[in-house]
C-alpha cells in the first residue's frame, strides 16, 4: 500500500509562490499551486497572452533568465506530477477543517467567479502578493486615470498602451519601470512626477547612526543601485521630464482625462503657491506604493505586523501549518520574494515530512533576505507619504468609488458623528463596502479621516455568491486525475 504524500497548497504563482512550489516539490512534497491568473508569473513576470504572438517578450522584462529558470522548473514538476497548477482559481477563504490539521482552500473559477472549487492540503503557503495604493485627488475618477501597475499590466499582458500622451505620477520605485516601459513602447511620457526627492534620503541620514545604517543597506545592493541608474539613463534617452518633490493635485476633463495640474510640495506635502502648471495628457498612470494582500492571512487568524503578515525565520506564521512569503509579509520586490519563497518551501517540506529543517540549508537565501529587507526599509522611508497630503483632497472629491462616498462625508463622520477608526467610518458612510472591499479606497479614506490604516479581518477575501456558500463542499480540485 502506497503511503500518502503530504500536500502543500501554495496560493499565488508570482515570484514567491513559484519559488516555494519548486523548493517544496523538489523535496518530495506534492504541491498544488493555486492562482487567479491564467498563466503563472504574477504581476512581475506577467507574460503577453499567447494569442498575441509576441516575438520578444523578454523586452518587457528584466531578470528574464530568472523567469526562464522558474518557468522551466515548474514545467518539469508539472510533467512529473509533483505539482498541480490550478489557474483561474480565485481564492476567497482558507480554513482549517474540523477533523485533523488539514486545510481547505476555497476558490471561485474563471472570470465570472460563480463555480466553486476546493483544495485539501496539509499545509499552506500564502504568497498572495500586494496591491497598489492610490491617494485620492480631485479628478482621479475620470476615465484615463489608471494605476501605475494597471498601465504596466496592459503593456506586459496585452501589449497595449493605455494612451498616447502619458503622465506617470505618485511615489515609489514602481514609477521608474512604468515610465521607461511606456516610453520604450512608443508612448509620449510627458513627465514622471515624484512626490519624494533625493533630498528626502539625504535628510534621513542626517543622524550619524542613521547614516551608517542606511549607507550599509544601500551599499549591500549594488545591483539595485545599478538598476536605478539604468532607469535614469532610459528616462534621459526618451526625453522624459522628471519632476521631483511635486505631485498631481488635480486631473481635468469632461468625458475623459485631458490634462493634469502639477505643483511643487513644501516639506509638509502642501502645494507651494505659484508653482502650479498644467500638463496636457490623455492618460495619468498614478500610484503611491504597494500594500500587502493579507485578507487570507487575516481570515486564518495570522498575526499581522503593521500592514504585513508576521513570520519567523522559517517564514512560518503563528498559525501552525501556515507559511507566508513575498509581498504579503512586506513590500520588497521580486528578489526578496524569491528568497522568502525558497525558504518557505524548504521549511514546509521538512515540517510536512515530520522533521525539523536545518536553516544552514538555506543560508544563502537567508543572507539575501536580510540584506534586501534592510535595503527596502530604507527605500520605504525615502518614499514616505507627504505628511499633509490629505489636506489637498477637497470635500467634493469621491474617495470611495464603489459607494460614491465623498471626502466631505468622511470628514463629517469624524467631526460630527465621532468616528475614530476605519470600521466606524465604514459603518457611518459605507466607504469600503463596495466590490473592492476597501482595497482601493481604504488608504485614502484613512488619510482623510486621520485614522490608522489597520488591515481588517474579513472571513471572506472576495465577494462570494450565496449559492456557493449554501452548496455542499465541492470535490478536491487538487487530486491528481
Amino acid at each position: 500500500m502506497t503511503e500518502r504524500r503530504q500536500v502543500l497548497a501554495v496560493i499565488g504563482a508570482g515570484p514567491a509562490g513559484l519559488a516555494a512550489a519548486l523548493a517544496a516539490a523538489t523535496r518530495g512534497v506534492r504541491v498544488v499551486l493555486v492562482d487567479s491568473a491564467a498563466e503563472p508569473g504574477g504581476q512581475f513576470y506577467r507574460q503577453p497572452a499567447p494569442g498575441l504572438g509576441a516575438r520578444r517578450p523578454q523586452a518587457l522584462h528584466h531578470q528574464w533568465r530568472t523567469w526562464v529558470r522558474l518557468r522551466d522548473g515548474l514545467a518539469a514538476h508539472l510533467a512529473a506530477g509533483r505539482v498541480t497548477h490550478l489557474s483561474d482559481h480565485h481564492v476567497w477563504c482558507v480554513e482549517r477543517e474540523s477533523a485533523g490539521s488539514a486545510f481547505a482552500v476555497h476558490a471561485l473559477l474563471g472570470s465570472e467567479q460563480r463555480e466553486p472549487a476546493a483544495v485539501r492540503a496539509d499545509g499552506v503557503v500564502l504568497a498572495t502578493g500586494g496591491y497598489e495604493r492610490v491617494w485620492p485627488f480631485p479628478g482621479w475618477t475620470l476615465p484615463g486615470v489608471i494605476t501605475a501597475g494597471g498601465a504596466q499590466a496592459l503593456l506586459k499582458g496585452g501589449l497595449t498602451l493605455p494612451g498616447r500622451t502619458v503622465v506617470v505620477a505618485g511615489t515609489g520605485p514602481l514609477l521608474l519601470p512604468v515610465a521607461t516601459g511606456l516610453a520604450a513602447a512608443g508612448a509620449h511620457v510627458t513627465a514622471l512626477v515624484e512626490s519624494a526627492a533625493p533630498a528626502t534620503l539625504v535628510r534621513r541620514f542626517a543622524n550619524p547612526r542613521d547614516a551608517v545604517r542606511g549607507a550599509r543597506a544601500l551599499a549591500a545592493q549594488p545591483a539595485k543601485l545599478a538598476e536605478a541608474a539604468g532607469y535614469a539613463a532610459q528616462l534621459l534617452r526618451h526625453h522624459v521630464s522628471v519632476m521631483v518633490r511635486q505631485a498631481v493635485v488635480e486631473a481635468h476633463g469632461r468625458d475623459r482625462l485631458e490634462s493634469v495640474t502639477v505643483a511643487a510640495l513644501d516639506s509638509e506635502g502642501r502645494p507651494v503657491p505659484g508653482t502650479a502648471q498644467r500638463l496636457a495628457c490623455d492618460t495619468l498612470a498614478v500610484g503611491h506604493g504597494l500594500l500587502p494582500h493579507t485578507d487570507l492571512a487575516g481570515g486564518l487568524g495570522c498575526r499581522l505586523d503593521g500592514t504585513g503578515v508576521h513570520v519567523d525565520d522559517e517564514q512560518r506564521t503563528d498559525v501552525p501549518g501556515v507559511w507566508a512569503a513575498g509581498e504579503a509579509t512586506g513590500i520588497g520586490g521580486a528578489d526578496l520574494s524569491l528568497a522568502e519563497g525558497h525558504i518557505a518551501g524548504r521549511s514546509a517540506a521538512a515540517r510536512l515530512h515530520g522533521t525539523a529543517p536545518d536553516p544552514r540549508a538555506w543560508a544563502p537565501a537567508a543572507r539575501n533576505r536580510a540584506r534586501l529587507r534592510a535595503f527596502f526599509a530604507e527605500v520605504e522611508r525615502a518614499y514616505a507619504a507627504p505628511v499633509r497630503w490629505a489636506e489637498n483632497v477637497t470635500d467634493a472629491t469621491v474617495v470611495c468609488r464603489c459607494e460614491e462616498v465623498s471626502a466631505g462625508a468622511v470628514r463629517e463622520a469624524v467631526a460630527s458623528l465621532g468616528a475614530g477608526d476605519l470600521r466606524t467610518v465604514k459603518l457611518l458612510t459605507r466607504a469600503g463596502m463596495g466590490w473592492c472591499q476597501g482595497r482601493m479606497c481604504e488608504p485614502g479614506v484613512a488619510g482623510v479621516a486621520g485614522c490608522d490604516l489597520a488591515p481588517g479581518r474579513r472571513p471572506l477575501a472576495r465577494p462570494v455568491p450565496l449559492g456557493v456558500l449554501a452548496a455542499p463542499p465541492p470535490p478536491d480540485a487538487g487530486t491528481n486525475p
